[in-house]
């Protein structure tokens, strides 16, 4: 089978790499990180508008009815962004577990949901601001405790909340798939940062990019990359093996997205490690995305069965 975006995908994703690219998005992940949600509230909307919550949602409650491909053209572009918030969880999981006028609300970015499912989604994510925490049963859940739990992604806030459970459902899987176009977003960015940064950044007389050294741990993260989009753009076609190739997805590119960190961080040396420079949103947010959903081990023993 041969797939390529259609002309609409790539234009959807053009639109959200311009809205997003002028965004200021950095800043708006510090300040969401600080618990100060008003810069992240009002991109929210602005994503909203151009129909990245209505995407799952069905037309009768003033949704898209888009498909799978639709939901991985926009987080990978929200993935390149290092946009905050409970992304995954009302995009992509909780058209799935809501109805009536609340699915109206998160069509329009009116609502925020956030999602619990011990054992592979033991937290929720941002549930201090989530107007509703739900678990994979569709049930809601009350309760979510007063302090943060510590990630290594400081833009990631997440809390404990009682009484969740996990259920075996398409949203689950639909929530994997979200995340795994994150990591190969973030990944790009990581990539584009490194071979931007190898071309202007001089030693000896010569930009780094021009040693034959750095040139190959930058063609290792271009095949990584371009080895799990297929797999990411099969899932979101695929129909019968969709819980495999989903798991399939998110582990190559959780994968290539921390090959891309790690390289990112070599090509930067030291000046990668400074909280200042945005290089550091991308490599917690990738190491934090890695586990995010299943990790790695849950999702090859998916594959194998």
């Amino acid at each position: 089978m041969r797939f390529q975006l259609s002309p609409e995908h790539r234009q959807f994703a053009a639109t959200l790499h311009e809205l997003l690219g002028g965004a200021d998005t950095a800043t708006t992940a510090r300040a969401w990180a600080a618990g100060e949600h008003d810069r992240g509230l009002k991109l929210w909307r602005a994503l909203a508008d151009v129909g990245v919550f209505a995407l799952l949602v069905d037309e009768a409650h003033g949704g898209l009815g888009a498909s799978p491909v639709d939901l991985v053209v926009a987080f990978e572009a929200l993935g390149y962004h290092a946009v905050p918030g409970p992304l995954v969880e009302s995009a992509a999981v909780a058209p799935a577990l809501l109805a009536g006028d609340r699915l109206t609300a998160l069509a329009e970015g009116d609502l925020l949901a956030t999602v619990a499912a011990p054992p592979e989604v033991p937290l929720a994510l941002d549930a201090d601001v989530a107007g509703v925490v739900l678990d994979l049963t569709g049930a809601e859940l009350t309760g979510a405790g007063a302090d943060p739990v510590r990630s290594i992604d400081p833009a990631r806030r997440l809390f404990r909340v009682p009484g969740a459970r996990a259920a075996e459902c398409p949203a689950f899987d639909r929530g994997v798939l979200a995340v795994a176009a994150q990591l190969l977003g973030a990944g790009q960015w990581l990539l584009d940062t490194s071979v931007a940064y190898a071309r202007q950044r001089r030693q000896y007389g010569r930009a780094i990019g021009e040693y034959q050294a750095v040139k190959h741990l930058l063609a290792d993260v271009v095949t990584r990359l371009e080895l799990a989009r297929p797999l990411l753009h099969g899932a979101a076609v695929a129909t019968g093996t969709f819980t495999r190739d989903v798991s399939a997805a998110k582990v190559m590119a959780a994968d290539a997205a921390y090959l891309a960190a790690r390289t990112a961080l070599q090509v930067h040396g030291a000046i990668g490690y400074t909280a200042e420079h945005d290089l550091g949103l991308r490599l917690t947010k990738v190491r934090a995305l890695a586990g995010a959903w299943g990790t790695g081990t849950f999702h090859r023993a998916r594959v194998l069965r």
